[in-house]
This record gives C-alpha cells, sequence and structure tokens, in this order.
C-alpha cells in the first residue's frame, strides 16, 4: 500500500485543474458516477478504483502535457474529483497521517 499512497502523494498538476476538481467534489456520488468514469461498480474496493484511476488519469495528464487535439479537459477534472474523493474512502493505514484525503500539489 505504500506505493499507492506514495504515488497519490506525489502528484503534481496545474491550480486551475485542482480547484475546479475541487469545486466538483461536493457533486461526486460513487455510486452514479463510478461506473461512467471508470466503467467499474460502486462496490469495488476503493484501492482497486483509485488504482484505475491513477492509470486513467496519468494517461489523460501524458496527453495534455503532449499538448494532444485529443485533450478533453472535462475528462481530466472528472477524473481529479473522482480520485480525490476515492482516496476519502481508503482505508487509514493507506492514507497519510492526519490527512482526510488526497490533494494534487500543485504546480
Amino acid at each position: 500500500m505504500t506505493d499507492l499512497t506514495t504515488h497519490i502523494t506525489d502528484l503534481r498538476r496545474p491550480r486551475l485543474l485542482v480547484r475546479a476538481a475541487r469545486h466538483g467534489m461536493s457533486a461526486y456520488r460513487r455510486s452514479r458516477d463510478l461506473r461512467r468514469i471508470t466503467g467499474q461498480s460502486h462496490t469495488t474496493s476503493p484501492r482497486v478504483v483509485v488504482e484505475t484511476l491513477l492509470h486513467q488519469e496519468e494517461q489523460v495528464e501524458q496527453i495534455r502535457l503532449a499538448r494532444d487535439g485529443t485533450y478533453n479537459v472535462n475528462k481530466h477534472v472528472e477524473l481529479l474529483i473522482a480520485l480525490m474523493a476515492e482516496s476519502r474512502c481508503l482505508p487509514l493505514e493507506t492514507r497519510q497521517t492526519g490527512r482526510p484525503g488526497w490533494r494534487p500539489k500543485l504546480v
């Protein structure tokens, strides 16, 4: 689990994406949104969901950094919202001490 925690806490994303994702977290509903975003059921373990979201978000980030015309900012924000929300569902031993969930570092 340390690798997952390290990977989550090392993410650095632009301020605008992070702010948009923070605002969207209040509207996130696992039972409604998870299948649409990841294709997984809302009964899937948070660890598996976070790993899937990290993989998908990294792919979108690579497209963004390459300045590819297929980059979809809505999808990127959606993935960040889900990643922030799902990281709060991880067991306490997986999260850093004293932190309720993950917030990306700003670039």
